[in-house]
């Protein structure tokens, strides 16, 4: 059995991307074979047969070969923080004993604590158990790309912080749009190892009411995964006032800026079908493109590449970073572009050749660590 192969340009070094390993992985990671022993018997029923299921219960879906080819077909996440969806075909790994879930409290700010002055610096503090804190991965090419492992019993990964805007009420009743922060940033090191970490929020935050939140996550930027439904959750959560006549904007932490030119190296990936060869020439061919893609997202010249991409995407024929398939036949090309009206092949250098194709438009996926 063959996976689909995909070959990712990342953005800044231009280099093709294949197969991302973790560190511990067995002697088998790089087999394309399924291994009789790694087959999971569990999902071979839908939870309804079982004795016990309750009223209610959705259906599972199910597999005799654990979803190996699940992904085939539809736009690849690929290591990318693909803004429009995708599919993550990399096994969800080692999980810890229900005696070793991780867990986590603000320190500071503190909820009905002292109010922090607007436009002024300063931390937030927390503190972790069970997870060994300081591993953090590339976002923008290795995201979700391996599977979470542990070591001491421990999930190995690190933490981050959010803070959202509550608006005039302290305490609101519409849930908060999950794209809007006023601060985010990942705390890639180890803290004082012993599960203390800390976020500087340099210049602060205007005048108002914020929640801030902790995401606890494995080294490739995945939510922790914990061995049983039931539980204390892994992260916390706080609410806290900003008081002053302060209205300074919070140029975020890891604001997703970097991004851009993964953005474009994606919209210039080649996706390669099952049993097809890939030739040093094509490797070649995609590590040429990604270099001028960069190069171009860097001058804001970037946005045809990314153009075709999104439209690929959203026409339901992308493969993994979004070639698309003219419905003329014509094949994707090499740089993942969308194919001309009537099935004309793609232009060089990847460039969406599609006719009215604005340019100048920048690519609209944010990758945020």
């Amino acid at each position: 059995m063959r996976f689909t192969q995909v070959i990712c340009a990342a953005a800044l070094t231009a280099a093709v991307y294949a197969n991302p390993t973790p560190a511990n992985a067995d002697a088998g990671a790089d087999s394309t074979t399924l291994t009789a022993n790694a087959i999971q018997s569990g999902s071979f029923n839908n939870g309804q047969e079982e004795t016990g299921a309750e009223a209610g219960e959705a259906t599972s879906l199910t597999s005799t070969n654990n979803f190996i080819n699940n992904c085939a077909g539809k736009t690849l996440t690929n290591g990318l923080q693909i803004t429009t969806g995708s599919c993550n075909g990399i096994t969800m790994g080692d999980i810890p004993a229900k005696t070793n879930m991780v867990s986590t409290i603000i320190l500071n700010p503190q909820q009905g604590g002292a109010e922090i002055p607007s436009d002024t610096t300063f931390n937030i503090t927390l503190q972790t158990a069970n997870l060994v804190a300081g591993s953090f991965t590339n976002a923008d090419a290795t995201y979700y790309a391996a599977p979470q492992f542990l070591s001491g019993g421990n999930i190995v990964g690190h933490t981050h912080v959010t803070v959202q805007d509550l608006g005039a009420n302290l305490n609101p009743t519409a849930a908060l749009d999950a794209t809007q922060f006023a601060f985010f940033k990942g705390i890639n090191d180890a803290g004082n190892g012993k599960g203390l970490l800390s976020a500087e929020v340099t210049g602060g935050l205007p005048a108002g009411n914020y929640r801030v939140c902790t995401l606890a996550s494995a080294s490739n930027h995945q939510p922790v995964l914990m061995p049983v439904a039931q539980r204390g959750s892994s992260d916390d959560c706080t609410k806290f006032v900003v008081s002053g006549s302060g209205t300074t904007i919070n140029v975020a932490a890891n604001d997703g800026s970097k991004g851009i030119a993964a953005a474009a190296a994606a919209a210039s990936a080649v996706a390669v079908g099952p049993d097809v060869d890939v030739s040093s020439s094509t490797v070649a061919a995609v590590a040429s493109t990604a270099t001028t893609a960069a190069a171009n997202a860097a001058s804001g010249k970037g946005s045809a590449q990314a153009s075709a991409a999104s439209k690929a995407g959203s026409s339901g024929k992308a493969t993994a970073s979004g070639a698309a398939v003219s419905k003329g036949g014509a094949a994707a090309s090499n740089a993942g572009a969308a194919a001309a009206k009537g099935g004309a092949a793609a232009s060089k250098g990847g460039a969406a050749a599609a006719k009215g194709g604005k340019q100048g438009r920048r690519a609209k996926r944010e990758f945020i660590a």
